[in-house]
């Protein structure tokens, strides 16, 4: 059976700082990170145990230390079970693990007002005539992209090999409704006005382990960050920061969805492309959804005919399992966006971003008569990713009601403070909450506490289900500190 499906997203947000003519993004970045005034513990991040250089193919292993390591000492973990970070040259949010696709949307959610907060509180360290500008976008339209992950806790037992041949047309086609849109063309891609996404131009091979050169449509990074005999962590690096609920949801989902249908062998022989990589831009740069990707036996098909025969092999399997009913929500979604998307992409626009974003820049180029090279779209595409809500395009597409939600501002504001309970992200964040200042690091899937004694004390957390509410909840209530903790625990082996 497909193993429950324990997943979450790693952000990275684009960053400048207006009138400095000196602009460091580390130091900005870092800035961000330490002005950050909610509730948290700033440790450090232990890379003990991380192997960014393992290749899931079993082509070697690359020992070379995570590049993280350079920025680990601007880390903060947050009360709700997230971490907060510098990677490189980008201040980065990574949710904690949830148990469910809209569970992991509202932490992606929740990071965009921690992003929010952290920038106001940063903006307070700048000259007057200086302001800091984050964007939850991935281009900066200089030919830089950064990036948007996605992470699924599958079986380690599914081979590679099977993932690379039926997930690489999946993730090709799925951007008809994954993308945030971009106007123009970045890499050496041909001119275009506007595209689906803003990944879609970056990548150049099928498979691969790097994620910042050379980006592949399927990444072989493994580091499960639990128990590397029953689980692998697929790391998927296809796809747009989006702000839009409901896409970010149905992204989400989908994916799972297609995962665990593959775990459970429910997968017919593969949609397999004959170029994939070229599939990639040449469907991103095609808005009116009507490009006809190749397969590898000569037939031609749109991506959206692509992804509504993914959406029957799901929907056959999620009739034939017990599934969380989240999946029929998910199910519901994709049919609607897929529908929409046929009749009119346009109608979708109250729910993806690309289209929203294509309404807007429409809307002003028949107003003042500007064509798409106009550095006033340029403009108009970034300000639509501002965190400021009293800046951003989709914010005020939200507080105009132009935009569907899932969530209110209250259950978003939750989830800056509160963790998953159907996860270990919910033991780390009431450790943050409950004993920050006995923490001295941490990783996903341990904690290291300074107890006063002569030795630290190391809570393993192998198990992404275990630590739940449900589990220690009690056990965390009878535990005044770190100590009777530890005690309760059984000493270094909790």
């Amino acid at each position: 059976m497909a193993i429950a499906k324990v997943l979450g997203t790693e952000i990275e947000y684009g960053i400048t700082v207006l009138n400095q003519a000196d602009f460091n993004p580390v130091l900005a970045s870092s800035a961000v990170i330490n002005s950050y005034a909610g509730a948290r513990a700033r440790i450090q991040w232990s890379f003990d145990e991380e192997t960014p250089g393992r290749d899931a193919r079993g082509f070697g292993y690359d020992d070379r230390p995570s590049p993280e390591i350079e920025s680990g000492l601007v880390n903060v973990v947050l009360t709700n079970g997230a971490r907060f970070y510098v990677d490189h040259a980008h201040p980065e949010y990574s949710t904690p693990e949830t148990a469910s696709p809209l569970q992991a949307t509202l932490h992606d959610k929740a990071g965009e007002v921690v992003m929010a907060r952290a920038v106001r509180s940063a903006q307070a360290l700048l000259e007057p005539e200086e302001r800091l500008v984050v964007h939850k976008n991935n281009s900066d339209g200089k030919g830089n992209s950064y990036g948007a992950h996605e992470n699924y806790l599958i079986a380690r037992e599914l081979p590679f090999g099977d993932l690379v041949r039926h997930l690489t047309s999946f993730l090709v086609t799925r951007q008809v409704f994954t993308g945030s849109g971009k106007v123009g063309a970045e890499n050496g891609r041909p001119d275009v006005d506007f595209q689906i996404t803003q990944r879609g131009d970056f990548f150049e091979e099928e498979v691969g382990l790097e994620t910042t050169l050379k980006r592949p449509i399927i990444n072989t990074r493994d580091e499960p960050h639990a128990d590397s005999a029953k689980y692998r962590r697929l790391h998927v690096i296809i796809g747009d920061s989006n702000q839009a609920e409901v896409q970010t949801f149905l992204k989400l989902g989908s994916a799972a969805l297609i995962l665990s249908a593959l775990e459970d062998g429910a997968l017919p022989e593969p949609l397999t492309l004959a170029d994939p990589v070229t599939e990639v831009w040449a469907v991103s740069h095609d808005p009116s959804l009507q490009h006809l990707v190749t397969r590898d036996d000569g037939s031609k098909l749109r991506a959206i005919e692509a992804q509504w025969q993914y959406h029957e092999w799901a929907t056959k399997y999620a009739r034939s399992v017990d599934l969380d009913p989240v999946y029929e929500t998910v199910l519901r979604t994709w049919e609607e966006i897929l529908t929409d998307l046929e009749r009119d992409p346009m109608l979708t626009a109250d729910r993806l971003d690309w289209t929203a974003k294509l309404k807007i820049l429409d809307g002003f180029r028949e107003r003042d008569g500007l064509e798409w090279d106009d550095p006033k779209l340029a403009l108009l595409d970034l300000q639509y990713h501002d965190v400021d809500p009293k800046k951003g395009l989709y914010q005020r597409m939200v507080k105009t009601g132009r935009m569907r939600r899932l969530f209110n501002d209250q259950q978003v504001l939750n989830a800056v403070s509160d963790p998953p309970e159907e996860t270990r992200a919910y033991f780390r964040g009431e450790c943050v909450k409950r004993y920050g200042g006995s923490l001295v690091a941490a990783n996903w899937d341990s904690l290291v506490f300074d107890t006063g004694e002569d030795t630290l004390k190391r809570i393993p957390m192998m198990e992404p289900l275990r630590g739940t509410k449900t589990r220690v909840g009690d056990l965390l209530d009878r535990s005044p500190d770190a100590a009777s903790l530890i005690r309760a625990l059984g000493g270094d082996d909790g």
